[in-house]
């Protein structure tokens, strides 16, 4: 049987398991195993394809939530130095596809709370507040059927916590060098300027898309969005794509497309982004389209007493003082602050997604101590 107050056995098993976006492998079946011996009562939630957990152990608050993902990434082309799903050890480092991102740290809180469990078994304090893991199968993936769903099957239940922490990998060098408080948002758009086709040697019969089109682009681009906020570094602007599709090098095209993404600060809204955009090009062509996607607001956990736990529970474990950080892609916990105050923390992050993917067992377990003492300053 697993020896759940070492993460190293449960994170060997998880990435056993199959589990590339969106199929699951067994993973959830292994974790709820593990959870259900620890006390909890486990839901399997299934929403579309993707197979989802959420797990609660205590029916009163303060409730505090470890959230994460059991999908991996596809391993790639090339060649590594171990099975991708083997979960080695190899001279103290464990090995496989999500030993970082992040089957290694739900194993470390999975151990945390065993550890905590253990330590307060004849406490009063072990019946204090509640906690509860939120596992998706679906953020490596079009994150759908995932944390957005569970998220509302939870508040229709009245489960919604108190305290959200998410193991994503965070840290840029050391374990407890960096958390992060919040996230910038994302809005991807596509444009389409309409113009009129003609002979390249009769401009004036013609309506030329493409220079309209690069005219707005260069406006939009011209100067910075904005200078940053307290929280955040100065939202970004990138054009990833131009494209006209003319094969003809006489032919004014009918059409010019292009394709950019924002990463913006508290400063904005997805929505007011769009209509800047939009506005933009109404200045240089007539006609066009616009279709925008928001993949997520941006958001930002304050410091005060939730982040305080956090940060006191590393620089406890690991003498190091993190930085409080923004930056970065997107993850679910941009769903999760909809609903209750949100943090990130998790392993270093420098081998996840790559070939060799690896977490030392060392900074595993010692993973599992912070998530202990978060659990523990949470709830006693």
């Amino acid at each position: 049987m697993t020896d759940l107050h070492d993460p190293l056995p449960l994170a060997q098993a998880l990435i056993r398991c199959h589990s590339v976006t969106p199929a699951d492998g067994g993973a959830q079946d292994v974790l709820a195993a593990a959870l259900e011996r620890l006390g909890f009562t486990v839901h399997r939630l299934r929403f579309g394809e993707i197979e989802n957990l959420y797990a609660r152990r205590g029916t009163q608050g303060p409730h505090i939530c470890f959230a994460g993902h059991t999908d991996v990434v596809p391993v790639g082309a090339a060649n590594w130095r171990s099975d991708p799903f083997g979960g080695e050890v190899r001279d103290g480092v464990l090995y496989g596809r999500g030993a970082c991102d992040m089957k290694g740290a739900i194993a470390a809180f999975t151990a945390g709370v065993a550890r905590y469990l253990a330590a307060t078994a004849d406490a009063a304090a072990s019946q204090a507040g509640s906690i509860s893991f939120l596992i998706t199968g679906d953020e490596e993936g079009p994150a759908v059927d995932g944390t957005v769903r569970v998220l509302e099957w939870m508040r229709v239940r009245g489960e919604i916590p108190d305290f959200c922490l998410v193991g994503e990998p965070t840290c840029p060098v050391r374990l407890g060098d960096m958390v992060k408080i919040g996230r910038r948002g994302s809005v991807n758009m596509r444009i389409e300027v309409l113009g009129r086709q003609g002979h390249v040697a009769y401009p004036h019969r013609a309506d030329n898309p493409v220079h309209r089109l690069l005219s707005a682009l260069v406006a939009l681009t011209a100067a910075p969005v904005d200078a940053g906020t307290d929280w955040f570094e100065p939202s970004t602007l990138q054009v990833t794509s131009i494209d006209v599709g003319n094969a003809a090098t006489n032919v004014i095209p009918a059409s010019a497309r292009a394709m950019l993404n924002i990463r913006f600060n508290d400063k904005h809204t997805g929505k007011s982004l769009i209509e800047w955009v939009r506005a933009t090009l109404s200045r240089y062509a007539d006609r066009f389209e616009l279709e925008a996607s928001i993949s997520g607001e941006s958001f930002v956990t304050k410091p005060g007493p939730l982040v305080d736990i956090l940060r006191n529970a590393i620089t406890g474990a690991t003498g190091i003082e993190p930085k409080l950080d923004t930056g970065g892609g997107t993850s679910d916990a941009r769903f999760i602050a909809n609903y209750c105050p949100v943090a990130e923390f998790g392993l270093v992050g420098a081998s996840m997604h790559q070939v060799d993917e690896c977490v030392p067992v060392s900074e595993l377990r010692d993973l599992a101590r912070i998530y202990q003492g978060v659990v523990s300053a949470f709830l006693t």
